[in-house]
């Protein structure tokens, strides 16, 4: 037995190191395996200002923390101090822990293409001070930005009056939460729609929150999403962007970025800045408000945007989409026009060239000019179904046109298709063209499965002569799915040749990344998902291959197990915490059972490995799952008043798959198993330096209830009420933790002075000769008593000390999840003591009753009670309940501790 016994720790230590180590290495993917920064720095020319608006007297005073800038340099900012503006305005909102300085970037470049035009039109940018408030950690702020950003408007649009060509409405720009609050200005009910024109959002969890931490901010996402949705109709004259980071943004990843389904289909836009042309770049999360390649195709957008006639965005929202789409989804290398000529007479003296090849080639430095190359379709039209042509001098004039109206010799009239071509990056000057059958360019690469590890792969040889090649990549659809693409080009000679152009495209969402490789060479390419394919949607993602004429390209797919653990942790380490908790009070739950059966408390790290079993709360989860699909279920469920299971509302966005969590349950054992390594071993280092400093104290009983500590429990919970109810927590946690390694040290002291005395007590009996027979079996028998007792007590305390690890471990994360509202109410402490609303104050309340008697607690009082079999039961269903209600709404995880630690409360009373 004691052989198998130390073995299992042993095989149970390696299975949960290898989950551990799975964790890390998909943290690892997310926070360190993406592209390198490509982004260009933006600079200001001229040093940048900062001009206060002065508020009204009532919105100052109503929000002391709370400023409002006028963005400005150098002679721009000087021509501004007197407020007399004529430009058009911009409201930019900084997101969390966001600085109002971060305008600059925007404000500069619009001002240095202000001066290329002269001034005719130019952009007047403000920006909001949010104090750089923790909003995406702390909900209880969003409204009260939401309702200042409203005042700003206000103001602003005052600023204006009696000019020539008053604005009526703001533009505005959103980082991160900024987006959300601006969103969230149409909740308003006393917020006209016509204020805002135009909204762009740079990385903005629209979807749900990053982490849903308090119920401010999963109430306030509801009602914003909730009025977006239902309200769709009346937000028509509203245009927005939203535009995410792409892989490289780590803390918002680019599906929460994607405004929520069924809201303005035809005045809403969501891209990853991968995929917006002329940038083809992703951004990490501050990145993107200075990245110059996205600057520079926002700026101009807002120039398009302009109506001659009001010298203001335009209020035509049909020409704003269009702005939106040429310069972020589909650029034609072309200067955006709002209503270009259908058709075009070709006339003058021009040299006509027939070109009757399939397939041509022509390089050109400073001699096209007067030149008509003619491609006769007459020809071709049985032996090819398409043409392709690819122009590599940049030039915003027109290039190809398709005639509608010709003679024998030239063409008299065309239309321009110029406006149907794409954006794509190059380097050399040349213009290909050539006819082929979309079918022998077209060739489809089924996707190897998610099980195979990356062992196996699927290959494809590309033979031919083409300028481009359709790889469609099959059964690529969920987000669960990560491969790497390893495309190899060889080519016949070694002369020069413009670079290949790879682009994964998804046709569902406008999320493709591009990469430019030289010919011939290796080039790996990443494919996963930022969201999951539309059940309506049968479009399949392609890999297009813009190739150089006399090269074969090898395609090899596997599937990369680090970036399915990425996938998985991307998705999903919202959840994490709520694993880990309830694999922990699951183990609680065991040694509360244990306590019963033996009359001992086992050790945490055995009871984890004994009782944290997925299959005791996973299939009641899968069935509720299941069962919500049938609309009869779904009835009773709502009848009874029970929230929705959290898996079924992942599930209906997409965000869910059958094993996820299976998987996610074992990262929490595996990671609870670890953190309990840690804190027993954080706990014996601290008692050993305990022991160096200090005299330990004789263990003793402590009575649960005395009048100090009554006192002690009133004192934090009118600190809890009147400031911060986080901070009570914090304060009884440090407590708790100062009782528990006083314990922890005098339980060593007590093994320390016993085993002593028990090798002095053997050395005595035999080096002794001069006591008699009766007085030496009278002292052995006075001290195996004496032994026998302090054996006893050692045994309680210990037993005693593995409670309180597990207890202190479970708060630990109840801790965790509290401090965001501490870090912020410490951060607006000069504003305001107290934290309001605070979403831990009763909580709090609760959590000091509980443990200030916990802490002076023993086993031995839980072991007589009555209760004890109840709350050794009450931990399993609980943490059924925390899976299926916890996962999107954190908050409610101490609610279910606290429940459980009710009742061990009870049992040391009752």
């Amino acid at each position: 037995m004691g052989r198998v016994g130390r073995r299992l720790p042993a095989v149970a230590a390696l299975f949960y190191g290898a989950l551990a180590a799975l964790v890390l290495l998909g943290v690892r993917d997310v926070l360190f395996l993406y592209e390198e920064n490509r982004c260009s720095m933006t600079y200001m020319y001229e040093y940048p200002e900062y001009l206060k608006i002065k508020l009204p007297k009532k919105t100052a005073r109503r929000y002391p923390a709370y400023e409002l800038y006028l963005y400005g340099e150098g002679n721009y900012a000087e021509e501004n101090k007197n407020l007399l503006l004529t430009g058009i305005p911009v409201l930019f909102l900084p997101g969390n822990a966001g600085s109002y300085r971060q305008v600059r970037s925007l404000g500069s470049i619009a001002l240095r293409k202000a001066e290329d035009v002269d001034f005719k039109y130019h952009f007047n940018f403000f920006s909001v001070n949010f104090n750089e408030e923790l909003v995406a950690l702390y909900g209880g702020s969003l409204q009260r930005q939401t309702k200042f950003v409203h005042e700003c408007i206000k103001v602003i649009l005052k600023l204006y009056r009696d000019r020539e060509f008053a604005p009526t409405s703001v533009a505005i720009v959103g980082h991160s939460m900024g987006g959300l609050v601006a969103r969230a200005l149409l909740t308003l009910k006393n917020f006209k729609p016509d204020l805002i024109n135009l909204l762009i959002t740079q990385a903005t969890p629209h979807i749900a929150p990053v982490m849903p931490l308090d119920k401010y901010l999963t109430d306030f996402y509801t009602a914003v999403n909730n009025h977006w949705i239902l309200k769709a109709q009346d937000l028509r004259n509203l245009t927005t962007l939203s535009v995410a980071g792409g892989f490289r943004d780590y803390q918002v990843r680019s599906g929460l970025a994607f405004l929520p389904r069924l809201s303005q289909h035809d005045s809403a836009l969501s891209v990853v800045s991968s995929a917006v042309p002329r940038a083809w770049v992703s951004t990490d999360h501050l990145s993107i408000v200075w990245c110059k390649e996205l600057i520079l195709a926002t700026i101009r957008a807002f120039f398009d945007l302009i109506d001659e006639n009001t010298r203001q965005i335009t209020e035509d929202p049909k020409k704003r989409m269009s702005v939106l789409n040429h310069h972020f989804v589909r650029h034609p290398a072309k200067i955006f026009e709002e209503n270009p000529e259908a058709f075009k007479e070709l006339t003058g003296a021009l040299m006509w060239i027939t070109v009757k090849a399939s397939k041509w080639t022509y390089s050109v430095y400073n001699d096209s000019d007067g030149k008509y190359f003619t491609f006769p379709l007459a020809s071709h039209r049985k032996s090819y179904s398409h043409v392709y042509c690819a122009n590599s001098m940049l030039d915003t004039s027109s290039w190809i046109y398709g005639c509608m109206n010709s003679n024998s010799s030239m063409c008299l009239e065309a239309t321009d298709l110029s406006w149907r071509a794409e954006l794509l990056p190059t380097t050399k000057y040349t213009l290909d063209c050539e006819f082929f059958k979309e079918d022998s360019r077209t060739v489809q690469l089924p996707v190897t499965h998610l099980f195979s590890f990356g062992l196996s792969s699927s290959k494809i040889l590309l033979n031919s002569t083409g300028l481009l090649y359709n790889v469609q990549l099959q059964h690529f659809n969920q987000i669960y799915q990560a491969f790497k693409i390893y495309i190899e080009s060889h080519c016949q000679s070694l002369k020069e040749r413009k670079p290949s152009v790879y682009r994964l495209h998804i046709p569902w969402s406008h999320e493709d990344s591009i990469i430019v490789a030289k010919v011939p060479s290796s080039t790996e390419i990443s494919a996963k998902l930022h969201i999951a394919q539309p059940q309506n949607d049968s479009r399949v993602p392609e890999l297009n291959i813009y190739s150089s004429s006399d090269c074969q390209y090898e395609v090899i797919l596997k599937t990369s197990l680090l970036q399915v653990l990425g996938q998985i942790i991307r998705f999903h380490a919202g959840a994490l915490p709520v694993y880990i908790v309830s694999n922990i009070l699951l183990t609680y739950g065991g040694q509360l059972s244990t306590l019963i059966s033996t009359g001992q408390c086992s050790d945490f790290s055995l009871e984890l490995v004994r009782t944290a079993k997925p299959y005791k709360v996973e299939p009641l989860i899968s069935i509720v799952v299941f069962l919500q699909g049938f609309n009869w279920f779904r009835e009773i469920w709502e009848s009874l008043s029970l929230p929705e299971v959290d898996a079924a509302v992942l599930s209906s966005q997409d965000a869910w798959f059958p094993l996820v969590s299976l998987i996610l349950f074992l990262f929490g054992t595996g990671i609870a198993y670890w953190s309990g390594v840690f804190f027993s071993t954080s706990l014996r280092l601290f008692s050993s330096l305990w022991l160096t400093l200090f005299r330990p104290t004789v263990l003793q009983k402590d009575r649960l209830i005395t009048p100090r500590r009554l006192w002690g429990v009133l004192s934090l919970a009118l600190v809890s009420w009147t400031t911060c109810g986080a901070f009570a927590v914090v304060i009884i946690y440090l407590q708790y933790l100062f009782k528990v390694i006083k314990l922890h040290v005098n339980v060593r002291a007590e093994q320390n002075m016993l085993n002593g005395d028990s090798d002095h007590l053997k050395e005595t009996s035999q080096n002794s000769s001069i006591h008699t027979i009766k007085n030496q079996s009278s002292t052995d028998s006075i001290s195996e008593a004496t032994q026998s007792l302090s054996n006893n007590t050692i045994a309680e305390a210990v037993n005693s000390l593995k409670m309180h690890v597990t207890v202190l471990n479970l708060f630990t994360w109840i801790v965790l999840l509290n401090l965001p509202s501490l870090i912020y109410w410490l951060k607006n402490l000069r504003y305001n003591v107290k934290l309001d609303p605070d979403p831990c104050r009763s909580t709090a309340i609760i959590i000091v009753c509980i443990l200030e008697i916990l802490m002076n607690s023993s086993t031995s009082e839980v072991k007589s009670s009555k209760l004890l079999k109840i709350a050794a039961k009450v931990p399993l269903p609980l943490s059924v309940a925390m899976l299926a209600f916890g996962q999107m709404h954190l908050y409610k995880v101490p609610h279910f501790v606290m429940f459980s630690l009710l009742l061990h409360v009870l049992c040391c009373i009752v």
